[in-house]
């Protein structure tokens, strides 16, 4: 699989990253915000189904509802998921409460790039390979430039942009699509690196030439879903798609 990753990887002419996750260990932090505001709204207003009043698990509730995808819509899929049918209102104030407890704590603590990824960033950057970062977050760049990357891209459209030019988000491509455009290359030619379902899903619908997703969770048959979603390969490691050495991704 290594072998086969960054062989794949070196055919595409420009790469999408996805940042919460991929790049960045805020995932993390993304999931804890999501996880005290929705429990505070279960508490508050309990489903009429026992089996439903579970508190939403940082993990996987957090893949399957909101990763990588827009506020409103990740907060409107999980309420619906435990048989709520919230107003608009209702989204609007649980993604807002999500919001303030990820912006009260991401300039609390900050936040890391992990370090598989940094050397990928790397490596491309020295093989001048256009790069760009894609996300749903509103605070795509205050993340990346918290934790030193956002100087490696070449583009990046994150939640502003995407309000800004009326871009749905994933599972819809147009996020990716928006950053290939940017990067002056055909979605056949850029490869897209995503841990989220929905972001996988995209890209596969985007018509990019590779998608790789990545499964940092360790949850049982996390990657056999990314693979279902439309991830052409998963690795566990952003390291693997340097281990074959090669002119244009170093190992």
């Amino acid at each position: 699989m290594t072998a086969q990753a960054a062989d794949r990887l070196r055919a595409v002419r420009a790469v999408v990253f996805d940042t919460d996750g991929v790049l960045t260990d805020s995932a993390r932090a993304h999931a804890m915000a999501w996880k005290a505001a929705f429990d505070a709204r279960l508490r508050a207003h309990p489903p009429e189904d026992p089996a439903q009043r579970r508190p939403f698990d940082a993990t996987e509730d957090y893949l399957r509802y909101v990763d990588g995808k827009p506020r409103l819509d990740g907060a409107a899929a999980f309420l619906a998921s435990r048989g709520l049918r919230p107003s608009p209102a209702t989204v609007e104030a649980v993604a807002a409460e999500k919001e303030r407890l990820f912006t009260e704590r991401l300039r609390e603590r900050g936040v890391d790039a992990f370090p598989d990824a940094v050397r990928l960033l790397h490596a491309l950057r020295r093989a001048r390979t256009p790069l760009a970062a894609a996300s749903a977050s509103r605070h795509a760049r205050e993340v990346l430039a918290a934790a030193r990357v956002l100087d490696l891209f070449d583009a990046l459209v994150d939640g502003v942009e995407a309000a800004r030019l009326g871009l749905p988000g994933k599972p819809d491509p147009a996020l990716f699509l928006e950053a290939a455009r940017r990067l002056a290359a055909p979605p056949a030619d850029c490869a897209v690196v995503e841990d989220a379902l929905a972001g996988a899903e995209a890209g596969r619908r985007g018509g990019f030439g590779l998608v790789v997703g990545v499964n940092r969770t360790g949850v049982p048959g996390a990657g056999g879903a990314l693979h279902r979603a439309g991830a052409d390969i998963v690795v566990h490691d952003l390291a693997e798609l340097l281990d074959a050495p090669c002119e244009g991704v170093p190992s």
